[in-house]
């Protein structure tokens, strides 16, 4: 039996006024997520456990099945897994984004949480500048991906208040600067960052070509390093997981999954569709039982409140990954294809909510024509008889049990 599952960040979203009230899933064209829907099992599943905040870290964990209410420490001990930094004993790791703060105003603003969308290389070199520059025995800053970063603080506090940085974007700050223990130490930390990257010489670096350029890191998502068992031992499958995101990429080490790299895969809008279908089916041909594919555009489409782009990445995760997936994996006598969104990202919010999102299963098993009439929110919510629990999703994926 082989499994994919294939997971567009942030798909769902709410109805668009200038859709007549349809949804970006609803408007766009997705023949094979549509397929899948009509010719299988369509239905909603929360990925957002009541009392937890929206977003990836903890609709991912979920949908490996894994109770975040006994095993969440934080989004920043997960990526510190996949960047290969050990956390020990004492050790707090942080998110650390680099951001463009609106710095010239009395009370300033989250402009950009993506510091203008920085080049891997050129954050590459900033991080550095500020580990070199701000860093102390107990603070070390260390790269990642574009503006996603992290900062481990030996002996750090894990009771701090701090705020995701994508949830407030427009939105003045000082209402949403960490708070409690430890937070005078973080703040000091972000005007030292202010001072060294709006210094000549890193503007001079910077060059001017970026439109929001970064000049403040931003610390969140803290947390010590989760006692997790595999999930890929415990249900006895060989795993691979392909994304971008070292958020993700973490915690599929975690979950015992191989982690595939993909040139050309940027999580962002221009990130190669394609290439991560074909690395998929790759993986499976190398004897893989199981692939989790994760696409990261849609959801940045919806941070930045453009209906068009996550339009455009709806429909290219359906035709260049769902599709070649769908198409490809046939060459097997047995398989099931698992596609839903991790949480919704709706464009009136700019950031993530909790409300269930459709799925849909399709499997050689059971492919016949008695689903819904499309893979959206309001069929899935017209044809389902519940809403699933998203810890079941891969047991039941994996044991063909619907």
């Amino acid at each position: 039996m082989k499994l994919a599952i294939l997971v567009g960040d942030g798909m769902a979203d709410r109805p668009v006024e200038s859709l007549g009230g349809r949804t970006p899933l609803q408007a766009a064209s997705t023949p094979w997520m549509d397929h899948m829907a009509s010719h299988g099992i369509l239905g909603l599943v929360r990925t957002i456990p009541e009392g937890f905040s929206p977003g990836s870290d903890i609709a991912n964990f979920v949908i490996l099945g894994y109770d975040p209410a006994k095993h969440y420490t934080g989004r920043g001990p997960l990526e510190a897994a996949s960047m290969g930094i050990d956390l020990s004993p004492g050790d707090v790791a942080f998110r650390c984004n680099l951001v463009h703060l609106s710095l010239d105003q009395p009370r300033p603003r989250m402009v950009d949480f993506t510091g203008g969308h920085v080049s891997t290389q050129k954050a590459t070199v900033l991080i550095q500048a500020l580990d070199k520059a701000i860093s102390d025995e107990e603070i070390r800053f260390h790269p990642g991906v574009s503006y996603r970063h992290l900062m481990v603080w030996k002996g750090g506090p894990l009771g701090l208040k701090t705020v995701p940085p994508h949830d407030i974007t427009d939105q003045e700050i000082e209402s949403y600067l960490p708070q409690g223990r430890g937070s005078k130490k973080l703040l000091r930390l972000m005007e030292l960052s202010q001072q060294t990257l709006r210094s000549k010489e890193i503007l001079e670096f910077l060059g001017g070509e970026i439109l929001c350029p970064p000049n403040s890191i931003w610390l969140w998502g803290q947390g010590a390093a989760p006692c997790l068992e595999p999930v890929a031992r415990r249900l006895g499958i060989k795993a691979s997981m392909i994304t971008a995101v070292d958020l993700l990429k973490g915690l599929g080490k975690y979950a015992g999954f191989r982690i595939v790299d993909v040139p050309g895969a940027t999580g962002y809008l221009d990130t190669d569709y394609g290439a991560k279908g074909r690395y998929a089916l790759d993986a499976l041909k190398e004897g893989d039982d199981l692939v989790f594919v994760h696409v990261e555009a849609p959801d940045e489409a919806g941070h930045q409140g453009s209906l068009e782009e996550k339009i455009k990445a709806i429909e290219s995760f359906d035709r260049d990954v769902v599709g070649q997936v769908l198409q490809g994996i046939r060459a097997w006598k047995e398989w099931s294809v698992l596609v839903l969104p991790d949480h919704a990202t709706p464009l009136c919010l700019k950031t993530h909510s909790s409300e269930p999102v459709p799925f849909a299963v399709l499997s050689s098993s059971w492919e016949k024509s008695f689903g819904g009439e499309g893979f959206h929110e309001d069929e899935a919510r017209r044809i389902s008889r519940g809403v699933l629990d998203g810890r079941e999703l891969l047991e039941r994926l994996v044991q063909g049990r619907w």
